[in-house]
């Protein structure tokens, strides 16, 4: 707070802070005199201290400027531009992120400036300046402050009567966009991604020649949509100028239950893994799973002598004498009320390691031989203790071609999911087609970056938004994506938090409602759910963890 005050106490004795009050409106025939305001043109017109352009999030059109203060370095954009004497300029622009100043100087007279504090969202500065009698040019100028996070800028505007440099040119209608395709498919909804067109300010999204929706991003999910069924969809390129052709139609089949992979999953799904062993959780048969669990992942196969190769064998003597047989039934009960069971390898203390050829052969091989035994659905892949992105898929993909609809689902703890460079990540990506869900664990690892590139601590919505969000944007279709947590304080060292709060970080990611201080730039209404460890703790716990994460999860859009 002191540091803050400081700040404000430094820039008001230097007059940087004297905002200037709205002494004129702008006329039919002014014009934006700021040159490539929007930074369609990359850093073209602008001399910057630091800083580039990226290409999210943006306000309008495929570009914005994005700096980071550094040392003593502010971070510092500013362009000069032509203006007549003696006349009112409305000086604005787009900020999100840190702190954010707009000022102009040399004006003549009173020199401006406005600023705000972080933004997690984009907000407009506006302030405005008059030029002196014999002034032919301003600066005008962005910059954040000595150690705070990084700033974006967009859409900057002067606007006042021409000095004699003109603005940018009237905007062009926009080429159509490439690359379009289908980037996920749930029972009800296609998910689209295209590359962005550089002078464009919005897209327009066609399905079977109709408009549906109207997006300022390079991707959209459609929703509404009959299970298992074929449209077509085609999306075209907007600005202030017009619209653009329509791209070549692609074909997105919608699923006939819910997900990327993996039999009757329905589409907003709640996992919990399932003891099979005594730690002082509540012991439970699989019969004693609470209704409100979809996916059952039996914890754990075990390692055998054979590389890559796993068994399994119900912990009778720990469970209190359940049977194999018992065990055989109850998976076959729930699967008849609609649950998919699976077999969960790895965990905390699992050795399970498939980094050759003939260790993929023996996984897949011995997967499907416990499915058969067992009748599990799929497999579930916890390897905490890191996996082979080649060899993993090779025997995913093998176990897939002998179980067709296989569910499969991976349990990542949030290192392994931070870059799309990471094997685990790239195992995902590698099988994104057969992919049911990624249930990241977010919990016994600590503070880690989000998505925009800020550290969030685990234990807040912040947490669990920021990180599903490099999940979400890093190639994963939000029905992929699930969150996954404790199910009480018991059930982890560390990251445990509320139900309540579980439910916050699913309407922000899904509706852009109950966020913290961190907003994804756009919402995911076909993310796939939440996962808990376990449901024997959540037993243990009164089941309050299901009774309210998983009525939400079943609820969303």
């Amino acid at each position: 707070m002191g540091s803050v005050r400081r700040m404000l106490l430094v820039a008001l004795a230097g007059g940087a802070l004297a905002v200037g009050g709205l002494t004129g409106s702008a006329q039919a025939a002014d014009v934006n005199v700021a040159k490539n305001a929007g930074f369609e043109s990359g850093l073209a017109n602008w001399t910057c201290t630091a800083g580039s352009t990226v290409s999210s999030p943006v306000h309008g059109g495929a570009s914005a400027l994005k700096a980071t203060p550094a040392g003593q370095d502010h971070a510092r954009c500013s362009q000069t531009v032509a203006v007549r004497p003696n006349s009112t300029y409305q000086l604005s622009a787009w900020v999100q992120g840190g702190y954010a100043y707009l000022g102009a100087s040399g004006t003549g007279t009173t020199d401006v400036s406005t600023w705000t504090p972080d933004s997690s969202s984009w907000k407009e500065l506006k302030t405005s300046f008059t030029t002196g009698a014999s002034t032919s040019s301003v600066t005008v100028y962005t910059h954040g402050w000595y150690g705070q996070q990084p700033y974006l800028v967009d859409d900057v505007s002067v606007v006042g009567p021409d000095g004699g440099g003109g603005g940018d040119p009237d905007p062009v209608i926009p080429v159509s966009p490439s690359g379009l395709s289908v980037s996920g498919t749930t029972s009800s909804s296609v998910s689209l991604a295209w590359s962005p067109v550089a002078n464009a300010t919005g897209y327009n999204v066609y399905r079977d020649g109709t408009k549906v929706q109207s997006v300022s991003g390079s991707s959209a999910t459609v929703t509404g949509l009959a299970a298992d069924t074929s449209y077509t969809f085609q999306v075209t390129a907007t600005n202030a100028a017009g619209e653009s052709p329509r791209t070549t139609s692609v074909n997105g089949r919608t699923a006939t239950t819910g997900g990327g992979g993996g039999g009757d999953v329905p589409a907003h799904a709640v996992t919990g893994y399932w003891q099979n062993f005594n730690n002082g959780a509540a012991v439970q048969r699989i019969s004693d799973v609470q209704a409100q669990y979809d996916i059952i992942a039996v914890a754990f196969a075990d390692a055998t002598s054979t590389p890559g190769a796993v068994d399994f064998a119900v912990d009778s003597a720990g469970l209190g004498g359940y049977t194999e047989a018992q065990f055989k039934a109850d998976v076959a009960a729930k699967q008849a009320a609609g649950k998919s069971v699976i077999i969960s390898i790895g965990g905390e203390k699992g050795t399970v390691a498939v980094n050759s050829a003939a260790s993929a052969t023996a996984f897949a091989d011995s997967v499907y031989a416990l499915m058969q035994e067992y009748g599990f659905d799929g497999v579930d892949i916890d390897l905490e203790n890191g996996l082979n992105s080649t060899y993993m898929t090779q025997a995913l993909r093998s176990l897939a071609a002998k179980a067709p609809g296989l569910v499969i689902t991976m349990a990542p703890q949030t290192i392994d999911m931070q870059s799309t460079s990471n094997e685990y990540f790239k195992t995902a990506l590698n099988i994104k087609d057969i992919l049911t869900v990624v249930n990241m664990q977010y919990y016994n690892s600590g503070s880690m970056l989000g998505c925009d590139g800020k550290v969030y601590s685990q234990g807040s919505v912040d947490f669990l938004t920021a990180l599903a969000c490099i999940q979400l944007e890093g190639g994963l279709a939000p029905s992929q994506v699930g969150l996954g947590l404790p199910a009480s304080t018991r059930g982890a060292g560390s990251g445990y938090v509320a139900p309540s709060v579980v439910n916050a970080a699913l309407d922000c990611l899904t509706r852009g409602t109950s966020c913290g201080s961190f907003k994804p730039s756009r919402t995911y209404p076909s993310l796939r759910g939440a996962m808990t460890w376990s449901t024997n703790w959540d037993a243990t716990a009164g089941n309050a963890w299901s009774n309210a994460v998983g009525p939400h999860v079943h609820n969303l859009p």
